[in-house]
């Protein structure tokens, strides 16, 4: 996914920068690290407070593979239904950030 596209994808919650980062990108809003473009798949930042959330709206946790067994990470798959909906998109966007700002404390 190129920049502009991720950038326009967070517009509602500001102005995001993007930094390469392992194979992939970190997605930044005001110096802190929400989101990541894995494989040309955007990935948002889940807590123990979200992941609920995520999971109701039939988001998958990232997982890769460590020496033969699974690793989860804190980042989920956008819900299929914020994909064609802008407000449900900037509502899920919050929520990672949210969980980022919790997980920086």
């Amino acid at each position: 996914m190129d920049n502009t596209a991720i950038e326009e994808m967070f517009e509602t919650l500001g102005p995001v920068k993007i930094r390469r980062m392992f194979g992939g990108k970190g997605i930044y809003l005001e110096g802190v690290i929400f989101a990541l473009e894995v494989d040309g798949e955007i990935l948002l930042k889940g807590d123990a407070q979200s992941a609920p959330e995520f999971e109701e709206a039939g988001s998958r946790q990232w997982t890769y593979d460590g020496k033969g067994k699974p690793v989860k990470m804190p980042y989920w798959s956008i819900p299929d239904s914020a994909l064609d909906d802008p407000d449900e998109m900037a509502r899920w966007a919050r929520t990672a950030y949210e969980a980022a700002l919790r997980a920086k404390k």
